[in-house]
C-alpha cells in the first residue's frame, strides 16, 4: 500500500520541466520597444525615392528654374549656365577665332561654365554611385547644396552688379554651372531621361521622331512635352524678371524654386523592394 501511495503522489506532482513551461507561459509577453522619432526619421531618409508622378513634377519644377537661369546668363555673360551645347561650340570658336572674344562670346565665362558643369556632373555622379543615386538623404543634400550655390550667385550679383568680364562674372557663372551640372544628374538617377532639366535639343528631336507621337497614351512623349513647356515657361519668366527687376532677382527666384524642391523630396513615396514570387532558385 505504501508503495502505491508513493507512485500516486509522484504522478500528481508536476515535474521540473512542466514547472518551467508553466512559469514561462505565465510571464507576460514582452512588448516591442517603441521606435524613437530620430530612428524613424533616419530610416525615412535612407529609403530610395520612387520614380513617381510627384518626382516628375519636381524635375519639371527644376526645369522651370533652369529656364530662369539661362534666360539671364546669356545676356549678362554671353554664355549658358546650363545648356552646354552652345558653350562647347563657342569654346571651339575661341580656339580657332580668338578675335571674336569679347563680341560674340567671353572665353573665360564659357570655359568656366563648361568646366564647372562637367566637374559637378562627375563629382555628383560618382558620389551617387557610392551612397545610392535615389536615396532620399542624397537627393535632399544634393539639391540643398545646389540651392545654396544659386543663392550665393544671386548675392554676388546683387552686391557687385553684373559685368561681362572679370572674376565676379567667372565666379557667378561657375556657381550656376556647378549647380546645373549636379541637377542634371538627378534626372538620370530617377530614371527619367526625357526630363533632363536642362538640354532641349535631344528632347525636341526625340519628340518629333516618336512613332507614337499622336497616340493618346504615350508617357515618354508627354514627359518630353512637359519638359519643353517648363523650360520655355521658365525662360519667359526669367526674361520678364530680368527686364523688370534685374538678373539678381531672377537668380534669387530660381534659388527659391530649387529650395522648394529640396523640401518636397522629404515627401516622395518610397520605392519598395521587389519580392521574388517564385522563391529562391537553386
Amino acid at each position: 500500500m505504501s508503495h502505491e501511495k508513493a507512485e500516486a503522489r509522484l504522478a500528481s506532482e508536476p515535474n521540473e520541466q512542466d514547472r518551467s513551461v508553466t512559469e514561462v507561459s505565465s510571464k507576460p509577453e514582452s512588448q516591442p520597444e517603441p521606435t524613437s522619432f530620430a530612428s524613424r526619421a533616419w530610416r525615412h531618409m535612407q529609403e530610395p525615392v520612387r520614380a513617381s508622378g510627384f518626382a516628375e513634377f519636381e524635375l519639371l519644377f527644376l526645369t522651370f528654374c533652369t529656364g530662369i537661369q539661362d534666360a539671364i546668363s546669356f545676356p549678362d555673360y554671353h554664355c549658358f549656365a546650363s545648356n552646354q551645347t552652345g558653350n562647347t561650340v563657342f569654346l571651339m570658336l575661341a580656339i580657332v577665332l580668338p578675335e571674336l572674344n569679347g563680341n560674340m562670346f567671353i572665353t573665360p565665362n564659357i570655359g568656366a561654365a563648361l568646366g564647372f558643369f562637367l566637374c559637378a556632373g562627375w563629382i555628383t555622379g560618382q558620389i551617387s554611385h557610392i551612397v545610392g543615386p535615389r536615396r532620399r538623404i542624397w537627393l535632399v543634400c544634393s539639391n540643398f547644396i545646389q540651392s545654396c550655390l544659386v543663392f550665393a550667385a544671386a548675392a554676388i550679383q546683387y552686391r557687385y552688379g553684373t559685368g561681362l568680364h572679370g572674376s565676379t562674372a567667372v565666379i557667378v557663372v561657375a556657381l550656376l554651372a556647378f549647380a546645373a551640372g549636379s541637377q542634371v544628374v538627378q534626372s538620370r538617377s530617377l530614371k527619367m531621361t526625357e526630363i533632363s532639366t536642362a538640354m532641349a535639343t535631344a528632347a525636341w528631336v526625340d519628340l518629333v521622331v516618336d512613332p507614337a507621337l499622336f497616340k493618346r497614351k504615350n508617357h515618354p512623349r508627354t514627359r518630353r512635352v512637359m519638359f519643353l513647356l517648363s523650360l520655355i515657361a521658365g525662360s519667359l519668366v526669367g526674361a520678364g524678371i530680368y527686364r523688370t527687376a534685374g538678373s539678381a532677382a531672377a537668380i534669387f527666384v530660381s534659388a527659391v524654386g530649387k529650395s522648394i524642391v529640396t523640401i518636397m523630396y522629404f515627401f516622395n513615396s518610397t520605392d519598395k523592394p521587389r519580392k521574388d514570387e517564385g522563391g529562391d532558385s537553386c
